[in-house]
C-alpha cells in the first residue's frame, strides 16, 4: 500500500518545508505527495524524482482540495507548516484543514519536530 502525505506551507514557512523534504527525501521517495500549488511546485523543482501532485494554491481552493482528500480518507498524514507570526488572510481555510485532520484522526504536523515524528509513525 502506498502512503499518501499532504504537504502545505505558508509563504514564510515554504523554505523550511522544502528543507524538511530534502532532508527526508529517501523516506518520502516511495510515498505519494500532494501539496498546495506553490508548495508543490517548490518541492517538485527541488526534488523532481519525488511523486508530487501540486493542487491549486491554498487560497484558490488547494486547502479545500486537501480537506476533501482528508474527508474521503485518501491521506495518511498532513504536514502543515503554519507561520504563527504572520497575518493569515485565509485563516478560515487553515482552521478548516486542522479541524478536519482532528475530526478524522489524521496525523497532523505543524512543525519540524512533529513532522519528523509523524513521518516516523506513518513509515512503520
Amino acid at each position: 500500500m502506498t502512503i499518501r502525505i499532504a504537504l502545505v506551507a505558508h509563504d514564510a514557512k515554504k523554505d523550511a518545508l522544502v528543507e524538511w523534504v530534502v532532508r527526508n527525501a529517501p523516506r518520502l521517495a516511495d510515498m505519494e505527495i500532494v501539496a498546495t500549488g506553490t508548495t508543490g511546485a517548490r518541492i517538485g523543482a527541488a526534488l523532481p524524482q519525488l511523486h508530487v501532485k501540486a493542487l491549486k494554491s491554498g487560497p484558490l481552493g488547494g486547502d479545500q482540495q486537501i480537506g476533501a482528500l482528508i474527508a474521503e480518507d485518501q491521506l495518511d498524514a498532513l504536514v502543515f507548516f503554519v507561520d504563527p507570526l504572520s497575518p493569515m488572510p485565509h485563516d478560515v481555510d487553515v482552521k478548516a484543514l486542522t479541524r478536519l485532520a482532528i475530526v478524522y484522526d489524521l496525523p497532523l504536523a505543524c512543525s519540524i519536530s512533529t513532522a519528523d515524528a509523524v513521518l516516523e509513525y506513518i513509515s512503520r
